[in-house]
């Protein structure tokens, strides 16, 4: 923890270089109705020593429910992270590091971007990604914006998609004035027909993904077979270690492929940071947002790296912006790179046989107490559950035994997840907790 403090007189002096009265300031472009008025608890009326600070922070922290198992994913997945991730992605020089316009002087991030970027196009089989991608569904949204023209203003998304990326997706696209057209779903996928009836000469693209919501492994080729049929694009949404052992995007035909990079080395941590990761084509290049670093050679003819693109209109001429990223996400990026050099190849694909083996084991033990598999097909690491009680009581009997149970979907289904860190004596001990309350309900 970090404690910087500074006195009233600091605080005044910056307020004045800033042309700021107080630090209200800082937010007078927020509509009144959002503000907060009221009173924050826990919070001291004066300002606190750095001994009396550690301790009321320590106090609030000690309220957190560590659980000591977790079997709930639904876009944020607990995995192992190597040691060495942690420690390399925290050194000065990159926590500090913003976005490396002068390659003169920023090497060393440049080539942490390039070798991400390499990284996203090993897992994804695409021609080129991009760096600095906020999260998951910023990652979708921006991908929708790049098949948008002038002729093609409609965009199709399958039902089966996560709620929260589906939810980004339509802000995105009632600001750009694009229309939204959900696809059905049809025993938990993509309803194909439904997708053939709604995709026309207006959609721009579709969006999928595989493993869907649910945990099912959906067709891509198939998905991607009735955009190209309409002349759209396919946006492939993937989880990244499901990458190691799937066909990845571009052999099953998506023109872009896009997920969420939190299984790539960084911890749950209520919510984020995370990162969004983008590939696509190289004729969609120049559509992509945010930056691409390069590798060329200096004067002296040894190994550099630059900005090789990066779309100008995001900064100086936003009106004609297609994408509000600008940001530096590259600490991310960074800790996804090492992530995987970390793991390499090998690795990566134990981690994703481990998921399959931990979660096929886990349904299998749920089944024999009256927990039945809701969807045919085959499943990376999570799957849904019908429930012979209220899932809501299942749920709190595990988190008594500090167990955080899958994502209750209604009062009777559950979606569960497993992956490599879920010991079998972890799966064992759900399982008992669960025919225990079974029992007594």
């Amino acid at each position: 923890m970090s404690y910087i403090p500074s006195t009233l007189e600091e605080r005044t002096q910056m307020l004045e270089a800033v042309g700021l009265e107080s630090c209200d300031g800082f937010y007078q472009n927020v509509p009144e109705q959002f503000k907060f008025t009221g009173e924050y608890p826990n919070v001291a009326k004066e300002g606190l020593s750095e001994f009396e600070l550690k301790d009321r922070i320590g106090r609030l922290a000690a309220q957190n429910k560590i659980y000591t198992s977790i079997f709930r994913g639904a876009g944020a997945y607990n995995h192992f992270i190597p040691s060495c991730v942690t420690h390399l992605a925290s050194r000065s020089e990159f926590v500090t590091a913003y976005t490396p316009y002068q390659p003169e002087m920023s090497q060393g991030v440049l080539q942490a971007i390039f070798e991400y970027q390499t990284t996203i196009c090993a897992l994804t089989g695409l021609d080129v990604s991009n760096a600095s991608v906020y999260d998951g569904g910023s990652a979708a949204a921006e991908a929708v914006s790049m098949c948008l023209d002038k002729k093609r203003r409609s965009v199709v998304v399958s039902r089966t998609v996560n709620p929260g990326v589906l939810a980004v997706i339509e802000t995105y696209c009632g600001a750009m004035d694009a229309a939204l057209v959900c696809c059905p779903e049809k025993d938990g996928k993509t309803d194909l027909e439904a997708l053939a009836s709604l995709a026309d000469e207006q959609t721009a693209c579709v969006y999928a993904e595989t493993p869907n919501f649910y945990g099912i492994i959906e067709d891509g080729a198939l998905l991607a077979e009735a955009a190209h049929a309409v002349k759209a694009k396919f946006i492939a949404g993937v989880n990244p270690i499901s990458l190691a052992v799937l066909k990845s995007p571009a052999e099953y035909g998506a023109d872009i492929a896009v997920g969420e990079g939190q299984p790539l080395g960084m911890p749950l941590s209520f919510g984020g940071p995370y990162l969004g990761f983008m590939a696509c084509k190289k004729d969609m290049m120049r559509k992509l947002p945010g930056r691409i670093a390069g590798q060329t050679v200096d004067q002296a003819g040894n190994r550099a790296f630059v900005l090789t693109l990066q779309t100008r209109e995001q900064h100086i001429r936003r009106e004609k912006a297609l994408s509000n990223i600008c940001s530096n996400q590259a600490l991310c990026a960074l800790t996804a790179a090492i992530y995987c050099a970390a793991m390499g190849p090998q690795g990566l694909n134990d981690a994703a046989y481990q998921c399959i083996a931990n979660a096929a084991y886990l349904k299998k033990q749920l089944e024999t107490i009256g927990f039945k598999p809701v969807f045919p097909g085959d499943t990376f690491h999570e799957f849904v559950t019908d429930c012979p009680m209220d899932s809501a009581k299942i749920l709190a009997a595990l988190d008594e035994k500090g167990i955080l149970g899958g994502l209750p979907l209604n009062e009777n289904r559950i979606l569960w997840c497993a992956t490599e860190v879920n010991t079998k004596e972890q799966m064992d001990e759900l399982i008992t907790a669960v025919r225990s309350v079974s029992q007594h309900a």
